[in-house]
């Protein structure tokens, strides 16, 4: 089939433009993240005169390096519609949020939404795959505090013991808000299969457009965050002791990623921007930690009912191109979430400045030092 001039000259503008796309992700990568450390390492002193005050700084700019990976797709065109409960309302309290996983660019998305959220994204903590560690992010999400995952079933009881550990050491030292995980432990297009297998052999429903959910890291979260007094279980010492304690896991946030024809967005798709602008749906649903059973096999049948329910939505979604209007109304509000270009740049600036600052101060100590 012969190639017009016209589809030539719009592939070489694709490939082009999603070459100078990457050229610049490079770039950003080559400034921004060693400047992250470097930051830090100077601010060591602080941490240990006031722990407080550091990782408050170390958040804001984990904040901003998500802002980067998302001005990536916001510059692309990629963005992103919300639905359901507005979790602003519970930005300030600690969270769970559970979230369906089809491609690497569902940890994108969530990079981009969550940025108008508040103090969300500086004081939020990640469960992910440990493959991630070795990425170009990996050194970031280490100093941050989140926690990488091995997958599989010979791995799984020490990897649980592992998440408690992690969770006692570092999310309220570092005073972490919201943590996020994906309970399918892994890609829509990898788990299916297996997920329709389990469901019919133990007569569960059969789902397309997610996969049942794992109980393990749930469950360990919520021993392990919860206020003994909001998970039934009395809680020891007197009044003055309570009031100082955190009030613990207080909300889980249910979360829906959709995509338009059920094709998912990629990294390398979000980082080249060779797709056609797009826009990502992303539906919330609020559930009071209170009402979420804390024995096992309860907790199994309400994660599965949730992830059953998410099958319902996106069905919906699919079919109408929007998600269904909540219980007792007749239409489902969308909210357009928005990112400032100008605070983008902002941001994208001074990654680049801090990068020629510390290339700067380093010549200058190798001048002297040689």
């Amino acid at each position: 089939m012969a190639v017009t001039l016209e589809q030539a000259q719009k592939l070489g503008y694709t490939c082009l433009k999603a070459l100078l796309r990457f050229a610049f992700m490079v770039a950003n990568n080559l400034v921004a993240i060693p400047s992250y450390v470097l930051y830090l390492i100077v601010l060591q002193p602080l941490r240990i005169l006031d722990s407080k005050s550091f990782w408050y700084i170390e958040g804001v700019l984990f904040k901003w390096l998500l802002a980067m990976v998302a001005s990536w797709g916001w510059w692309a065109g990629y963005t992103v519609v919300e639905w359901g409960d507005d979790v602003k309302a519970v930005s300030e309290d600690e969270a769970m949020v559970l979230v369906n996983h089809q491609a690497t660019g569902d940890v994108c998305t969530l990079m981009m939404c969550l940025q108008d959220k508040g103090t969300v994204v500086r004081q939020m903590m990640w469960l992910m795959d440990h493959i991630f560690k070795y990425t170009n992010f990996g050194i970031v999400s280490l100093i941050h505090g989140d926690f990488f995952i091995r997958q599989g079933r010979a791995h799984r009881d020490q990897q649980l013991v592992l998440l408690k550990d992690h969770l006692e050491k570092y999310y309220r030292s570092r005073n972490r808000k919201w943590i996020v995980l994906f309970p399918e432990g892994g890609f829509l297009r990898k788990r299916r299969e297996t997920s329709q297998a389990f469901a019919k052999k133990n007569n569960l429903p059969f789902l397309k457009h997610v996969t049942l959910p794992r109980l393990g890291a749930t469950q360990v979260i919520l021993k392990t965050l919860v206020a003994p007094q909001e998970n039934g279980t009395p809680s020891g010492g007197d009044a003055a002791r309570k009031e100082s304690k955190s009030k613990g896991l207080q909300w889980v946030i249910d979360t829906t990623i959709a995509y338009p024809k059920a094709e998912p967005i990629d990294i390398q798709t979000w980082i080249l921007g060779y797709r056609q602008p797009a826009v990502t749906h992303v539906h919330y649903r609020i559930f009071p930690v209170k009402d979420v059973p804390a024995e096992p096999e309860a907790l199994t049948n309400w994660l599965y009912q949730r992830f059953i329910e998410k099958e319902d939505l996106l069905t919906h979604f699919y079919e109408t191109g929007a998600f269904p209007p909540p219980q007792g109304q007749t239409k489902a509000i969308s909210r357009e979430m928005t990112l400032s270009n100008l605070w983008l740049v902002a941001i994208q600036s001074f990654a680049f400045l801090s990068g020629g600052m510390w290339y700067c101060l380093f010549q200058y100590l190798y001048h002297c030092l040689f």
